[in-house]
């Protein structure tokens, strides 16, 4: 049987193949047009809204059930991993700091590729269905090197960090004119997954300047932000922190219905929100690893969605402070205390991805709320107990500073930000190695100038460690001139409280050798970036291990992959302090004096075959690297 279409005389099989194929362009036009941009914008009715006692979201009723996982914290392959795990879990918003030193390093030198390419986990998240609500600071907290703000800011001696004054004010705008330019394209009203922008963070802790939050909440409008405005204080802030035209919201662990009320009472009939739920908590070295049991947790989550208030669990997904950039604790204690590398946080999802027991109900608990079955749950990633890498080769502190720049000559100390390298930009992380000629041995005083710890050497020999605690060391005597060297470590700046103007590392004045102030410094800079790491990991100047090591030095090893890489931890027992890196890439701080004993390594950053491992090490190496496939946070606390 024939039939003619355009003329065409076609048989009943060609004229179903011609339907076929019109069928399926019409899928493939819809699927195209539904995805663009301009599509999604025209189809979209009205963004996040809080008119009423709920909010709205299309002009429907909608309940925030968010949860912060910062793109920073997770290897960039993970991302997807984590974000679907998120959406299975009921969750239908995705929180996010950005963090500001790391997207410009140097004043003007900005970065967005690759681990910190905000617009690409923005388009992720829009691919998963999850809605964004963005933190971009510029102050984020966040247990970050100086709450995310950029050490170079503190080169100014004058500089009051979070206020109006204007060398801060001036830097804040240059920032938002590069990230918030990023962000617009990705706002509801323009067919993205942003709907909700946070005005700075926790302000009313801080508040010194009542004209500071009026200006942000102006640099965010200026740059064309749309979106429902936020503010985020715990109890004390909230009297603080809020700013005409921003909705406020509340951070605790525990529920005090006082809270509530008075949340209620300085915004009524508006929706309320616990912008930050604390799901865990932060460790700090030489303490106890926080845990806060799902038997403790569920109640407060249960409760406060009977409230029908909405939630952001923070963290959903701590991740790793990889590299140099976990923060300081300074409130209520003499002396500021660092934090540990890992951020698992106690979290729901842990640092490497795994569901825990908090997860599981959760999700049971999340869906209740919604009329869909949730996602299956993606599988979880294998890991393994790699064999034990031994190290074959090392270099000494003293012979890895040829690659290092040149030392910088000053009279007196200089701390870090304010040393003449990276442009001019100061050292912001690592080491500072302060040496000097002295003729005679005596009492050494640090006048608590040392920001934060220093391994003291004379002639390269180790004497002692001057840090908060120990501010006198008896140095030998000796005959004729000698080298003094002072190691210095930024043990990580605080990043909450009022010192964040105080946040200078290295040496902060004067150091005193019986009495007299010490003169006419060479400064090395070791702040141990990847381009030093290469150049030193190429070097030809390695000794084998037959050769005694001395230290401070570097130790190299090799870790045999065979198969596919998957996830390990590495556990270093018999050394002592120090940082480790994996082909190159900065793992983080160990430190024996715990709690944290292992350190996550992440399987995209392994390859097949040989992966390099060097470990920097203060004090001491038991000559090998062993791996595990689980991770020892230490000895355990319950969160008060």
């Amino acid at each position: 049987m024939e039939s003619s279409v355009f003329g065409l005389r076609l048989s009943l099989k060609q004229r179903y193949f011609l339907l076929l194929c019109v069928a399926a362009a019409g899928i493939i036009m819809y699927r195209f047009t539904r995805n663009h941009p301009e599509t999604r914008r025209m189809n979209r009715v009205e963004g996040l809204r809080a008119n009423s006692s709920q909010f709205t979201l299309e002009r429907k009723p909608f309940l925030i059930l968010g949860g912060s996982i910062h793109y920073f914290r997770v290897p960039r392959a993970y991302w997807e991993d984590r974000l679907l795990k998120m959406k299975a879990c009921g969750l239908n918003t995705l929180t996010t700091y950005v963090p500001w030193n790391l997207h410009e390093p140097e004043r003007g030198v900005f970065k967005f590729d690759d681990q910190l390419d905000l617009e690409a986990y923005l388009r992720l998240a829009a691919s998963l269905g999850l809605w964004v609500i963005l933190r971009p600071g510029p102050y984020i907290c966040a247990e970050w090197d100086l709450g995310g703000l950029p050490s170079w800011l503190l080169r100014d001696p004058q500089m009051k960090l979070r206020t109006t004054y204007s060398g801060f004010t001036y830097a804040v705008n240059s920032f938002f004119d590069e990230v918030i330019k990023k962000a617009v394209p990705h706002q509801y009203s323009k067919g993205g997954p942003i709907i909700a922008v946070q005005v700075e963070n926790e302000y009313g802790s801080y508040a010194t300047d009542e004209n500071y939050m009026p200006f942000i909440k102006e640099a965010l409008l200026s740059r064309g932000i749309t979106e429902l405005l936020l503010t985020s204080d715990n109890k004390d802030g909230l009297k603080l922190g809020g700013v005409k035209g921003a909705l406020e919201t509340i951070n605790f662990q525990k529920l005090d219905p006082d809270e509530i009320k008075y949340l209620e009472q300085i915004q009524p009939q508006q929706p309320k929100m616990v912008m930050e739920y604390w799901s865990g908590w932060f460790d700090l070295w030489g303490g106890l690893h926080h845990v806060y049991t799902a038997e403790e947790m569920i109640p407060v989550v249960t409760e406060i969605l009977k409230l029908d208030m909405s939630i952001n669990l923070y963290m959903f997904h701590g991740g790793t402070n990889f590299g140099f950039m976990s923060g300081a604790f300074a409130v209520g204690l003499p002396a500021p205390k660092p934090m540990v590398t890992s951020y698992d946080y106690d979290a729901p999802l842990s640092e490497a991805g795994d569901y825990t027991t908090k997860y599981h109900l959760l999700r049971n608990l999340f869906s209740h709320y919604h009329t869909q079955p949730l996602p299956e749950l993606p599988s979880v990633h294998e890991r393994r107990a790699y064999q034990p890498a031994v190290i074959q080769q090392h270099i000494s502190l003293w012979d890895s500073l040829r690659f290092t720049d040149k030392p910088f000559k000053s009279e007196r100390p200089v701390n870090m930000e304010n040393l003449p390298v990276n442009n001019n930009n100061g050292q912001s992380y690592g080491y500072t190695l302060y040496e000097t000629t002295i003729t005679s041995g005596g009492a050494l005083k640090s006048q608590n100038n040392v920001r934060d710890r220093a391994l003291v050497f004379v002639d390269k020999h180790f004497v002692g460690v001057l840090d908060y605690t120990v501010q006198e060391l008896a140095v030998p005597d000796g005959k004729g001139k000698r080298t003094l060297g002072l190691l210095v470590e930024n043990c990580g700046r605080v990043n909450y409280g009022k010192t964040l103007d105080e946040q200078r590392k290295g040496l902060v004045g004067d150091i005193l050798l019986n009495e007299h102030p010490l003169r006419d410094f060479n400064i090395h800079s070791l702040d141990m970036k990847p381009a030093f790491v290469n150049r030193l990991e190429s070097a030809g100047h390695w000794m084998s291990m037959r050769h005694q090591p001395s230290f401070p030095g570097f130790f190299q090893g090799r870790l045999y992959v065979n198969g596919s890489p998957q996830d390990t931890f590495i556990k270093l027992p018999g050394w002592s302090k120090g940082v480790v890196f994996i082909n190159g890439k900065n793992l983080g701080r160990y430190w024996s004096t715990g709690p944290q004993q292992t350190l996550y390594v992440p399987g995209p950053w392994l390859h097949r075959g040989d992966n390099q491992v060097t470990v920097f090490e203060e004090q001491e190496t038991d000559g090998k690297i062993q791996f595990a496939s689980s991770p020892d946070y230490g000895m355990t606390i319950d969160v008060q």
